[in-house]
């Protein structure tokens, strides 16, 4: 498998790791994301705007911090690549951009988001890890992806 073929299944891989179906265990941001991120890195820089403070993570820990309190939270989210993944690789980094479409749904309200990222890869001795991300989310009108991700995958308890 050449070093783009392994990018692309990580990054894949890496979209379905944030689904949540109800009844999954507790999240947990190394639990699930382990094998992607370099928890040991000096130097990461991971965003994505979908988080309210728009904060900038500098250790893979920080950034599972963002994201556990609200992914705790919800009922499901169910995600399906859109578009990609496109991938560049030289020597030890390499460079993947996926779009994904998702539905969030959280006791409150159902979120139908579209979302870019963008992850540069480094090879370490454990294998491929993410040391920069960036993610540019797109809230899509109510309903928007209603049936794409089969019946009942949808459904909001508050419907």
């Amino acid at each position: 498998m050449t070093t783009e073929q392994v990018i692309a299944d990580r990054h894949v891989r890496w979209v379905f790791g944030w689904d949540r179906r109800a009844g999954d265990a507790p999240f947990g941001f190394r639990r699930v994301f382990g094998e992607f991120y370099d928890f040991d890195s000096a130097d990461l820089r991971l965003y994505d705007d979908f988080d309210p403070e728009h904060r900038v993570a500098t250790t893979a820990a920080a950034y599972g911090e963002i994201w556990e309190p609200a992914f705790r939270e919800m009922v499901s989210a169910h995600h399906a690549v859109d578009d990609g993944p496109h991938v560049l690789a030289s020597g030890d980094l390499a460079v993947s951009t996926l779009r994904f479409v998702a539905r969030i749904v959280t006791p409150e309200a159902v979120t139908d988001i579209r979302t870019t990222t963008s992850l540069v890869w480094r090879g370490t001795p454990d294998g491929w890890r993410i040391v920069r991300e960036h993610n540019s989310t797109e809230v899509l009108p109510a309903g928007t992806l209603d049936g794409r991700f089969g019946w009942g995958a949808c459904r909001s308890p508050v419907r």
